[in-house]
Formats: structure tokens, C-alpha cells, sequence
């Protein structure tokens, strides 16, 4: 069954079967995807997704199953064939350059790029009419997250593809951001292009997508027009089991476990944010909610509180102790933990096993080294504790951190961090990438840590999250923070105007008389 806005469907897929050693990532998965239509791929992590559109894409050769595209037989072998057949993809991850501008960014992701004056003028024109106008010899380092998601699209649009696949594009945006590359995609679909598109965030695909396959286990278990689901039922239809909603304990916050005194610290990336004149104070049992676009400090800050950038010693204390000017062992025998944003490559280092990467930063305070010398049998009964307790999908605790989807590895970092009871912990993005019945269980384990005493940051980009858990809620923008204020109240739209707005986003010129 398709459910699209064209006449027929424009990707026809039927039995595409993908298994790597040990895991079965797509067992004849079948579906269509209509001309015009906006169609959403739905499932938890570790479901297939990710699998499954690379093989649309030529990045992966499925073992079985045959493709279709546009009544023609498709398989390609590389995503230069995919481009060339009108196929193109937005990754969730930027492939951008920080040292190069817009213009010799987008002309790396074309195969016959013309004249770079005449680029220039295409990507004007392309992005004003779209409604994320580019400055095409401004350097991608001094773009905000939304601008370079910008980037990636019109690199795409430029192409004039049939079929645009889409990986977690809002991840990155504001709410008014996210509204205007709605219409920017709905300006697409009115002229015909279809697009398959991912996300764990419901609501959007809700308010987006004519209709959408949900992949549980490599498996389709399901098809519907989202926009007659709730977002719960598509979340249980994701998971096969009811979503438990996380609740807080209720407790009054007890004494400071962590302030920021007039914090500023400049940054270790040429093209960051430096941090300028933070003050703030975190106490036991509360969360602190701080929402920004990235770019905006977020890494800074979590580097600044885990040791990672030092700082003068009281300009950060810990229960009244300064503690600035120690590293990220030393905090975390005091009790201080954290988990960055990037999973692969800072949380986790990719060629280790699960059990290497939990010795990484679980080794002080669960007391894995003796005389010098590693308790593998120690290290493998927290790795497979952390696996246990936090559903990570993986054929066993030796697996290297990169077999894992980003989901689950990020289900790892967070459950290696929050097994260790932390009496102050600061994460960057906790539920980035993962499904919504994972994301509702880290925001328990968040909440709980927090009931049980912790003083605990949460920085992200998912406001719904924020509102979710936060006790208190601040702003990061350009390195600086606005005052706390409490999160009973507030507004989404509130806090995305404390967040900075859509940064000069605007609406997609959709011609008179054509209706997205």
C-alpha cells in the first residue's frame, strides 16, 4: 500500500535482505515510495534504518531483494550512481570542510561543478528561493549548526533530485528553524520531488509525512498515514510494547553541588565558541536544563566542567570546593562526570571494544585498575551491567564501539556514565539519534540520578526533552548564558527565542497558487 500524493510510486523496494557478522541489519524489507509523496522511515534504533537507506544510496550492496526507480530496474554501486539516477541524501553528520566556504563546500559534493562565479549565483538563487539564503564565500567554520545543515541541503538541491532522502535533518535547529525547512521540503514536494524522510522526533513526522514503514529488528511490522497516529501509538508501533512516560521525584533541591563563577575560557577549536562570564549554580537533586543551537558553546562548556579545558581553580566549584584547575580523572574520583555530545571519536574510541571503552572513564570509581594493572573481569561485568541495564543491542561486550548503530552506542556512553553514580553529572545531547522508547528510559535514568541527590546539566537541542526533565532552565548563545529560569511555564516558543531565533532563515518563496 503507498500513501502518497503522485500517481504511482517512484522507489519500489522489495526483499532487500543486509546482514553483517552477527547481526541481521534488513530481512526482506519491502516497501514503496510515491511520486511527491513524503514518506517516513520509522523504527528504534538499531532496527535498520540507517542500513536500509544507505543501500538506496550505494553505499551498501544488498545481499538480496531488487530496487526500482522510476519503473526501471536500480542498483546501484556507489552514491555517485545514485546521484546520477536523481537520487540524493542529507546525512545526519555534516561532510563539510571549516576551512573552506560555502561555494568550494558545495562544489566538492558535484561531479561536474561549473565555474565558480556561477555556482556562486546558483547557490543564491537556490537557497533564497528555498528559503535558507547562503552567503556562498562565507566560511563554513563561522557558520551556525542551522546555516550548515543549510549547506548540505541546497549541495543537494542543486542536483535536482527526484528523491531526497533525509537523516535526522532538525536535530541541529530551532523550533523556527525547523518550521521553515518544513516549508522549504513542502515547496519541494509541490513540485514533485519525493522524500524519504528519518527522524525520531514523531511530531515532525506527523506534521510532515503523507506515510511511513516502521522497520522493528530488520523487519517491516508496519505501515501508516502518521497523520491519523498519535505520537505515542507510532512510538509503540516502533517498539511493539507500551512507552512508559518518565517522572520525576519529587524532592526539594538540597545544597549547591556545583557553581560556575563567572566562567570564561577560550576555546580549543579554531572555529568554537569561547565561553564569556558564565555564572550559575547547579544543586543536588535539580536538573539544569541549558538549550542552545549548536555552535553555541555547548562542547566548551561540557570540556570546561570535565577537566578537559582547565580554568583558574574557583572559577568552578564542586560543593563549595574549587576544583578549576584539576583534570578529568581527578573530578571524576571527586565525583564529576560527563558525557560529550560526539559519541564516536570523544565518548568512545571506535576500534575498542565495549569492555576497552568502559575502562576508558569508568575505571577510577569503579576501581578496575589494581597496582597498576587491568580487572578485565571486572571491566567485562560493568560493560555487560551497563549493556544489560541500558538495552544496548550488540552481540556481546567485545564488539567494537563503531559495529554499534549510533543509537546504541550512545545508549552505551550515557549507561557508562550514570552506572557509575555520579554526585555531579553534565551530558551534552543525551538522546541524540536514539528512539523514542530508549530516549524515555535515559530521561528516567536521568531523573532518578537527579532524585537520588545528583546535581545534574543537560544541554541540548531537543526542547521537548529539556521541558521534560529540567528543573531550571537557561539559554547558551555565543558563549554566554542567560539567568535560569524555571522550567514549569515556559513556552516552546519562549525558549526558542532565547535560543537565537531561525539566525536569518526565512520562508520558502512558494509561487501564488501552488499549495505545499
Amino acid at each position: 500500500m503507498t500513501y502518497g500524493a503522485g500517481a504511482g510510486p517512484l522507489l519500489e523496494i522489495a526483499g532487500l535482505r543486509k546482514a553483517y557478522p552477527g547481526v541481521v541489519a534488513n530481512d526482506d524489507v519491502s516497501f514503496e515510495v510515491g511520486a511527491g509523496e513524503v514518506h517516513a522511515l520509522l523504527g528504534e534504533n538499531g532496527a535498520g534504518k540507517s542500513t536500509l537507506v544507505k543501500m538506496v544510496y550505494g553505499l551498501v550492496k544488498p545481499d538480496a531483494g531488487q530496487m526500482r526507480f522510476a519503473g526501471a530496474a536500480y542498483a546501484p554501486t556507489s552514491p555517485h550512481e545514485a546521484r546520477a539516477t536523481g537520487i540524493a541524501m542529507v546525512f545526519q553528520h555534516f561532510s563539510l570542510f571549516e576551512a573552506l566556504d560555502v561555494a568550494e563546500n558545495v562544489t566538492l559534493g558535484m561531479e561536474n561543478p561549473p565555474p565558480m562565479r556561477e555556482l556562486a549565483e546558483n547557490i543564491r538563487e537556490v537557497s533564497e528561493t528555498y528559503g535558507l539564503p547562503l552567503e556562498p564565500a562565507r566560511l563554513v567554520g563561522d557558520l551556525s549548526a542551522g546555516e550548515r545543515q543549510r549547506v548540505e541541503i541546497i549541495r543537494c538541491l542543486l542536483q535536482d533530485p527526484k528523491l531526497l532522502i533525509m537523516d535526522e535533518p532538525t536535530s541541529v535547529l530551532t523550533p523556527q528553524e525547523v518550521e521553515i525547512l518544513f516549508e522549504t521540503l513542502r515547496k519541494l514536494q509541490s513540485e514533485g520531488t519525493s522524500i524519504l524522510y528519518i527522524s525520531h522526533k514523531l511530531e515532525e513526522i506527523r506534521a510532515l509525512c503523507d506515510g511511513a514503514t516502521v522497520l522493528r529488528l530488520g523487519k517491516v511490522v508496519d505501515r501508516c498515514d502518521p497523520r491519523e497516529k498519535s505520537a505515542r501509538e507510532l512510538a509503540e508501533m516502533m517498539v511493539g510494547t507500551m512507552l512508559k512516560t518518565p517522572e520525576a521525584a519529587t524532592r526539594e533541591p538540597g545544597d549547591v553541588g556545583l557553581s560556575l563563577n563567572k566562567l570564561s575560557a577560550l576555546s580549543l577549536n579554531p572555529f568554537g565558541t569561547s565561553l564569556k562570564g558564565i555564572s550559575v549554580e547547579v544543586r543536588k537533586g535539580e536538573v539544569l536544563g541549558i538549550g542552545g543551537v549548536a555552535g553555541n558553546g555547548q562542547d566548551e562548556l561540557l570540556a570546561v566542567i570535565s577537566g578537559e579545558i582547565r580554568t583558574p581553580r574557583d572559577a568552578i566549584q564542586m560543593a563549595g570546593k574549587g576544583i578549576g584547575d584539576m583534570g578529568p580523572n581527578a573530578r571524576r574520583k571527586a565525583g564529576l562526570l560527563a558525557a560529550p555530545e560526539e559519541r564516536l571519536g570523544h565518548a568512545a574510541a571506535p576500534d575498542m571494544s565495549l569492555v576497552e571503552n568502559a575502562v576508558l572513564s569508568g575505571h577510577v570509581r569503579m576501581e578496575m585498575v589494581q597496582n597498576g594493572f587491568i580487572d578485565w573481569g571486572k571491566a567485562r561485568g560493568f560493560a555487560d551491567a551497563v549493556i544489560k541495564s541500558f538495552d544496548v543491542r550488540t552481540p556481546g561486550a567485545g564488539n567494537a564501539a563503531r559495529s554499534l548503530s549510533g543509537g546504541n552506542l550512545q545508549k552505551f556512553v550515557i549507561g557508562r556514565e550514570l552506572l557509575q553514580k555520579p554526585e555531579v553529572f553534565v551530558v551534552n545531547q543525551p538522546t541524540w539519534g536514539v528512539d523514542a522508547s530508549a530516549a524515555a528510559a535515559i530521561r528516567q535514568a536521568i531523573l532518578d540520578l537527579a532524585g537520588e541527590g545528583a546535581a545534574v546539566i543537560v544541554t541540548s537541542q531537543d526542547l521537548d526533552e529539556l521541558m521534560e526533565i529540567s528543573t531550571r532552565f537557561a539559554a547558551l548563545n555565543e558563549g554566554r548564558l542567560s539567568p535560569p529560569r524555571p522550567a514549569a511555564g515556559l513556552t516552546i516558543e519562549e525558549i526558542g527565542l532565547m535560543m537565537g531565533g531561525a539566525h536569518g532563515m526565512e520562508v520558502a518563496h512558494i509561487d501564488e497558487g501552488v499549495t505545499p
